[in-house]
């Protein structure tokens, strides 16, 4: 990228420098035909016997000179201005891509480690369950457990479909009326066999909402499985569900290192993610949080972040009440 922008910055300077030394060579030739048209005057017109006639066919060179003068001008400047726009497109476009083939690179590397964690864990699950011989409870608690990975993953692959029909807008919501108290509930105890004793809810009774509830699932599992991500185990992440009308409000709170301001717009765009995906510490394909602001927006909705205190973030979904 450095090499680039260090060419493309000396081609630039070069075709400017060019542009400048056609604008002088054409300044000075109109300087040559000023000063051979003055003495093509003097030889046709005396000054002294036709001064007024001399006189109005000077200010008439003058005029031609002051005109061809002002086209050169107004010509370069057009020509630069063109130029300048053209390089900054042309630069532009080009640090796009490479930042998109970087947050696709990301992306890659995020995906492949996502879909290898919860497969591992299944297969270790069902290996133990093949060389062991483990009473019931333990067969379920392992099964249980390959159920929750599975789901994981099942999670996973639809948030890059839905993701891919939402942008291709080939996928319309089922609208219908649900409770989306006992959603909340239903995710917060499957996610709670995963991560036990990490949740501390908060929902509100009859909270009634139009929309299609498995696209609503996956927005409230993104923000609840990126809260997991950014909260020390032993910190609590709150999940809260309340009656604000005209709109209901599902708040998750994480206890985690917070987002910084500058970036609290950006974590919603499509695979952004703060880091490198080679260096930084949690895991995660930067659809997540995407795929959740466009199913809300789908329900006419809205989603923020906020600062959590003393430390930490707050996701809010609002949605209007049926």
């Amino acid at each position: 990228m450095r090499v680039f922008t260090s060419l493309y910055i000396l081609i630039l300077v070069y075709i400017i420098a060019a542009l400048v030394f056609w604008e002088i060579n054409l300044q000075k030739q109109s300087g040559r035909i000023y000063a051979q048209e003055v003495i093509t005057l003097r030889n046709q017109v005396d000054s002294t016997r036709l001064p007024n006639i001399y006189k109005h066919e000077m200010d008439m060179l003058n005029q031609k000179l002051k005109s061809r003068t002002m086209q050169y001008v107004g010509e370069g400047a057009t020509f630069l201005i063109v130029i300048l726009i053209g390089a900054a497109v042309v630069y532009g476009s080009f640090t796009r891509r490479m930042m998109v083939s970087k947050q696709q690179n990301n992306f890659m590397l995020a995906v492949t480690h996502e879909l290898k964690s919860p497969v591992a864990a299944i297969k270790l699950n069902l290996q133990t369950l093949e060389k062991h011989q483990l009473n019931e409870e333990k067969r379920k608690l392992l099964i249980d457990r390959c159920i929750s990975e599975s789901n994981r993953l099942n999670d996973l692959c639809n948030n890059m479909l839905f993701t891919s029909q939402i942008e291709g807008r080939q996928y319309k919501p089922a609208m219908e009326i649900f409770s989306l108290s006992a959603l909340a509930e239903e995710m917060v105890a499957e996610i709670a066999l995963r991560y036990s004793r990490r949740f501390q809810e908060e929902i509100a009774a009859g909270c009634k909402v139009v929309g299609d509830a498995p696209m609503l699932r996956i927005a409230i599992s993104n923000l609840l499985e990126n809260a997991i991500k950014y909260t020390p185990a032993s910190q609590p992440i709150t999940i809260t569900l309340a009656h604000k009308p005209p709109m209901v409000v599902l708040s998750i709170a994480d206890e985690g290192p917070g987002i910084p301001d500058g970036e609290k717009r950006r974590i919603f765009e499509k695979f952004y993610r703060i880091g490198n995906e080679d260096t930084r510490k949690t895991k995660g394909t930067g659809l997540g949080l995407y795929l959740s602001s466009k199913i809300v927006e789908q329900h006419r909705g809205r989603i923020t972040v906020t600062d959590n205190t003393p430390l930490g973030s707050v996701f809010h979904i609002q949605l209007p009440l049926a």
